[in-house]
C-alpha cells in the first residue's frame, strides 16, 4: 500500500469549503474516556479500584441461553463490577451477577448521580440532609447537562474521524487495487458509508452552530437532531447489509495477503489500533447511541428550559431508528434459526422456509379435520405468510416428518362456533378455519382447549399485521443473507464445519487465564461476541442425554 502523491488535507471540507480539522491529539486530550470503541475500559478500571459505582447501559437486546452470561434488553442499566478484559465484563443487574459483552453497552455520563428517593436516610431528623442534599443536586443539575452535551459533541467528532479514516484509508486504498477488489465486493463491503460520511459531516457542522462553548449547559441542540431526522434513515440500509459485509470480510481475511492489506492500511492512515471489522461496526453502535444519550441529556434539562420539547421529541425519533435497527437484527438472528430448524425435518418438500417467511410467530400441536371426516394430529409452525405442519414420529417424538404447507396471503381466518359445522358435516369443538378467498378452499382445526385455539386465532391475526408493518418499515432480508443462512445450517448439520460457528464467522479462540486476583469467578466465556453484531451466534448448548440413553434399551434400537 502506497500513499498519495498528492498530500491532501486532513481537515474536514464541508460542502461551502470551511474547515473544522479534528487531530487525533486533541481527540485524546478532549475525550479520554470516550475516544475508541473499548477504550472505556481504563477509565472504568480506575473508577472501580477507587471505590465508584460504574453504570453502562444496553445498547441492543443481548438475548442468551448461558448462564455464565447476562442477559438484558436494550436500554437496561447494568452495574459494571470488572472490566479486566476488553471483550467481555462482569457486570450485575437485578436478576443476576455474570459476564456480558462490552460491544453491547454504553458507559454513562454522570456516574456520580446520587439515587433520587434517598432510600437509605430514614430518620425523621434527617431532613434537613435531605433538603441539602436535593439543594446540592439542583446545582449539580447545569454541570451534568454540560456532561452529556460535551459526550454528545465529543464523540460526534471521533466518530467523524473514524468515518474519515474508513472512506479514505480502507475504500481509496482498495479502488487503487482493482486485481484484489472488486466493485462488487468493495460495495458489499463498505456498503453505503460514504454517504453516511458526508451525511454525519452536516449534522456535525449544524451541531456546532447550535453548541454554546462558554455555557455548554445552555445549548440547544434538539432541533439539529429533528432538522436531520429523515437523513438518519440511511442507517437502515448499511445495518441491513452490515451481515453480508462480515461474511465477506471473514472470507477474505483467511488468506494472509488481505490481513496484511488492511493492517497496512490502517498503519498508513494513522488509524487507532482497531481492526477493520471494528470500524465497520461504529455507524451500528452510533445509531443505537443516540436514544440513550438524548434519554440522559432529557433526564438533566428541566421543562422550563427552551431546548426541553425538542430534545423530548428527538427522542423519540432517534428511539424509533433504533427500534428499526434493532429489529432487524432480530430477524437476522431469526432467520439463522429458521435455517437449523429446517434442516432438522425430514422429508423436507418445496423452496426453503427462508423464501419467504424470516420469522416464526407461533407454533403447537392442532387436529386437521379434511373433507371426508378424517382427522389428523399435526405440528404447525405459523410463519410470515405460510403456516407450515409436519408429523411427528411414533418412537422419536422430537422427530418431525414434512407433511405440507399453506399461503396465508390469500387467506382469511374464520372462527367456528362448537357443535356441527355445515361446511363439513360433523360435530367440532375449539375449531377455526382458514378460507382461500380466491379459490374458497377451506381448511378446518380444533385446538385441544378453548384458550390453544384463542392463541392460534390471536397468533394468525399477529401474522398479517406483521406483515402489513414490514411491508410498511421495508423490512427484507436479502437473498444472499438468507442462501448463506441455509448454507451454514446445511453444513453445521453434516459435521463439515471445522473452526467456524453457523453464522459463517471464525470461531473465536478461548481466552486466556485470568490474573489469580480474578479467578474468583467463573471462566470467561469462549463464545467471544463477533464485531459483526447482526452474525452472533447462540451459545453453544451441551448435548442431552436422554436420547442416547433411550436408544440403548433394547427394544427401541434400529
Amino acid at each position: 500500500v502506497a500513499a498519495d502523491s498528492g498530500t491532501e488535507s486532513s481537515a474536514l471540507v464541508d460542502d461551502n469549503g470551511s474547515e473544522e480539522d479534528y487531530s487525533y491529539e486533541e481527540l485524546c486530550q478532549a475525550t479520554p474516556r470516550y475516544l475508541q470503541p473499548g477504550g472505556e475500559q481504563l477509565a472504568i478500571n480506575e473508577l472501580i479500584s477507587d471505590g465508584s459505582i460504574v453504570y453502562a447501559e444496553a445498547l441492543w437486546d443481548h438475548v442468551t441461553m448461558d448462564d455464565q452470561e447476562l442477559g438484558f434488553k436494550a436500554g437496561d442499566v447494568i452495574r459494571v463490577l470488572e472490566a479486566s478484559n476488553k471483550d467481555w465484563w462482569w457486570g450485575r443487574n437485578e436478576d443476576k451477577e455474570a459476564w456480558f459483552p462490552a460491544s453491547f453497552v454504553r458507559l454513562r455520563v454522570n456516574q456520580e448521580e446520587v439515587p433520587e428517593n434517598c432510600s437509605s436516610i430514614q430518620d425523621e431528623e434527617q431532613d434537613t440532609d435531605i433538603s441539602n442534599h436535593r439543594q446540592k443536586i439542583a446545582e449539580n443539575k447545569d454541570q451534568m447537562r454540560t456532561n452529556v452535551i460535551q459526550e454528545i459533541m465529543n464523540t460526534e467528532r471521533v466518530y467523524i474521524k473514524h468515518l474519515k479514516d474508513i472512506c479514505e484509508g480502507y475504500i481509496r486504498q482498495c479502488r487503487k487495487h482493482t486485481g484484489m477488489f472488486t466493485a462488487a465486493q468493495l460495495s458489499t463491503i463498505f456498503g453505503n458509508i460514504e454517504d453516511i460520511y458526508k451525511f454525519q459531516r452536516k449534522f456535525l457542522k449544524d451541531l456546532e452552530k447550535q453548541y454554546n462553548k462558554e455555557e455548554p449547559h445552555l445549548s440547544e441542540i434538539g432541533s439539529c437532531f429533528l432538522q436531520h431526522q429523515e437523513g438518519f434513515a440511511i442507517y437502515s440500509e448499511y445495518c441491513n447489509n452490515h451481515p453480508s459485509a462480515c461474511i465477506e470480510l471473514s472470507k477474505l481475511m483467511k488468506q494472509g495477503k488481505y490481513r496484511h492489506f488492511f493492517e497496512a492500511c490502517r498503519l498508513l492512515q494513522q488509524m487507532i489500533d482497531i481492526a477493520i471489522d471494528g470500524f465497520l461496526l461504529t455507524p451500528v453502535q452510533k445509531i443505537c447511541k443516540y436514544p440513550l444519550q438524548l434519554a440522559e441529556l432529557l433526564k438533566y434539562t428541566t421543562q422550563e428550559h427552551s431546548d426541553y420539547n425538542n430534545i423530548k421529541a428527538a427522542y423519540e425519533a432517534m428511539k424509533n431508528v433504533a427500534c428499526l435497527i434493532n429489529e432487524r437484527k432480530r430477524r437476522l438472528e431469526s432467520i439463522d434459526k429458521i435455517a437449523r430448524w429446517q434442516v432438522s425435518i425430514v422429508d423436507w418438500e418445496g423452496p426453503d422456509v427462508l423464501a419467504r417467511s424470516s420469522e416464526l410467530i407461533h407454533s403447537g400441536e392442532l387436529t386437521k379435520i379434511s373433507k371426508q371426516g378424517k382427522s389428523q394430529q399435526r405440528t404447525f409452525f405459523l410463519f410470515d405468510h405460510q403456516l407450515v405442519f409436519c408429523k411427528k414420529d411414533l418412537l422419536r417424538r422430537d422427530i418431525l416428518y414434512y407433511k405440507d404447507r399453506i399461503d396465508m396471503d390469500e387467506m382469511e381466518i374464520v372462527d367456528t362456533e362448537d357443535g356441527r359445522d355445515k361446511d363439513f358435516n360433523i360435530n367440532v369443538k375449539n375449531a377455526f378455519k382458514i378460507i382461500n378467498r380466491a379459490t374458497e378452499e377451506i381448511h378446518l382445526f380444533c385446538a385441544k382447549k378453548q384458550e390453544d385455539k384463542k392463541r392460534w386465532m390471536e397468533a394468525c391475526a399477529s401474522e398479517r399485521r406483521r406483515v402489513r408493518e414490514d411491508k410498511e418499515m421495508g423490512m427484507e432480508i436479502s437473498e444472499n443473507q438468507k442462501k448463506q443462512a441455509m448454507q451454514n445450517a446445511r453444513k453445521s448439520r453434516h459435521g463439515k464445519i471445522k473452526g467456524v460457528s453457523y453464522n459463517g464467522c471464525p470461531v473465536p479462540p478461548p481466552h486466556q487465564s485470568l490474573h489469580p486476583i480474578h479467578q474468583r469467578h467463573i471462566t470467561v466465556p469462549t463464545s467471544i461476541p463477533q464485531q459483526q453484531v447482526f452474525a452472533l451466534a447462540e451459545p453453544k448448548r451441551k448435548p442431552s442425554l436422554f436420547w442416547h440413553t433411550f436408544n440403548k434399551l433394547t427394544p427401541f434400537k434400529k
